[in-house]
């Protein structure tokens, strides 16, 4: 049977797989596991939800909050204009978790102030667009996360936030 980092060559003979030059894999196995890594429904992401869920609010999984904007938020509560997002300690620089990779160090490096630049503006336009944006680490206790997601979601909903895309007149 083949290791899965091997193929076959016209001969038949076993060739071991090698990394697309240019990839930030450092090695065969590397690149298998970083691609099977999730962007979605992930275990901290479903423990939210699930704690979400538990208490009665309903929500948008993996949702933009805005059509104009390509990026999509964890959790979207559009009645209260709401947008959650469990940021990995890993892909998002968690001051706390975040250990930097020693093979590919600048590449990552680059890769993780991306990342982050990316976050702030995208927390950026939401907040223009009269957005609030709850952003937790993938770290955090799923049970406190969601009691601060319905302390917010209420205080939304008392305050009259409009519905998003819609704009409300009181005496309408």
């Amino acid at each position: 049977m083949l290791n899965r980092n091997a193929s076959r060559n016209p001969d038949g003979a076993v060739v071991p797989a090698q990394v697309p030059s240019g990839s930030w894999a450092s090695t065969p196995v590397v690149r298998r596991v970083m691609q099977g890594n999730k962007s979605r429904d992930t275990k901290p992401e479903i423990a939210v939800r699930s704690a979400v869920h538990a208490l009665g609010m309903r929500y948008r999984v993996s949702a933009r909050p805005l059509r104009d904007l390509r990026r999509t938020a964890d959790l979207v509560f559009r009645n209260a204009r709401v947008a959650v997002f469990i940021d990995g300690c890993f892909w998002h620089g968690c001051p706390q978790h975040h250990a930097p990779p020693k093979t590919n160090a600048s590449y990552w490096a680059t890769k993780i102030q991306g990342n982050k630049s990316r976050d702030e503006d995208t927390t950026e336009q939401l907040r223009m667009e009269g957005w609030t944006v709850l952003r937790f680490w993938s770290h955090e206790e799923p049970l406190s996360v969601a009691a601060q997601i319905a302390k917010v979601i209420a205080t939304n909903v008392r305050a009259g936030k409009p519905i998003a895309g819609r704009k409300h007149n009181v005496n309408d």
